[in-house]
């Protein structure tokens, strides 16, 4: 292994797929030794009955240069959120960087349905599933990673704190679970700033995820087919532009700067001079306000 982070153990919680495989790429790629965790493995698929294993992302992170560790954990069950922290101590004594991506709501909300037409049982397992389970490996890692000075915390969310506080997002439960993972962030940062650890709360931006990808009905190298009916797809990134913005942030030693902050990937590009794998910079969010809400034809000059 090698590159600046190849003295570092992170768990990344929720790899599966998406942002978290991202991430936990890059920072594989960045040298480090990334435990990853989700509920879909090889021999069983979780209710997303989706192709993606945890072992799969393991394999691309040792393949990009660090070494990767699957680990089967359903993060809703704080006894096996307890073993597996045992077990990164036990085999490395250390945990650099907690990213905290667990999600799996995708299939439990409805749009623009207002909470008395939506579904119950659903929207509350999207709380558990978004918010709760951040709690509970917080809960768990946070002794660990506070073991060492400098550790890294990052709370996944969809928007940044300024967007999502003005904005109104898909319905009262996604709402809420993406704006808690804000505030966690922000409240994590008043109980770990002071033992010398960092948290923030971070955002991609428009993500060509596997499931926005099959969505759309393309590939990623062929995502533009998309743009005649989604014409403001074009601001899209890969999940690799979010990882390489976990990885800048884990690399600076000046992190604590950012500490109770919201980030995006976007913002941190322009940040870092970091790119995306096609050499662009996509700032989805400013996008979104001055181009996509505002009414405005598709064009990303200036935004990519």
């Amino acid at each position: 292994m090698s590159g600046p982070l190849e003295d570092k153990v992170a768990l990344v919680a929720g790899a599966t797929r998406g942002a978290g495989r991202g991430i936990a790429v890059e920072l594989g790629a960045a040298g480090a030794t990334v435990y990853v965790t989700g509920r879909t493995t090889r021999e069983r698929r979780s209710e997303y009955d989706r192709p993606e294993t945890i072992e799969d992302t393991a394999d691309l992170v040792t393949e990009a240069g660090g070494r990767g560790i699957a680990v089967p954990t359903d993060h809703l069950d704080p006894a096996r959120v307890r073993a597996l922290v045992d077990r990164i101590a036990r085999e490395q004594d250390r945990l650099d960087i907690l990213v905290n991506d667990i999600w799996g709501g995708e299939k439990l909300f409805e749009w623009d349905t207002p909470v008395w037409e939506h579904d119950l049982d659903n929207g509350l397992r999207l709380l558990r599933l978004a918010v709760e389970t951040h709690a509970v490996t917080s809960h768990h890692a946070l002794p660990l990673l506070l073991r060492r000075p400098g550790g890294l915390v990052v709370e996944m969310t969809d928007g940044t704190a300024e967007y999502n506080r003005d904005t109104y997002r898909v319905n009262l439960f996604y709402d809420l679970a993406k704006t808690s993972v804000l505030r966690m962030a922000f409240a994590l940062a008043h109980e770990v700033g002071p033992r010398e650890a960092t948290a923030v709360a971070l955002t991609p931006g428009w993500m060509r995820s596997e499931l926005m990808l099959d969505q759309f009905g393309v590939r990623e190298d062929n995502w533009r087919d998309a743009l005649d009916r989604v014409p403001h797809f074009a601001i899209s990134e890969t999940p690799r532009f979010v990882g390489r913005a976990v990885t800048a942030l884990a690399a600076d030693s000046g992190v604590a700067r950012f500490n109770g902050q919201s980030l995006s990937s976007g913002g941190l590009a322009r940040e870092y001079g970091f790119t995306d794998l096609d050499g662009s910079r996509p700032d989805a969010w400013r996008y979104l306000v001055e181009v996509q809400d505002a009414g405005k034809p598709a064009d990303t000059a200036g935004y990519r």
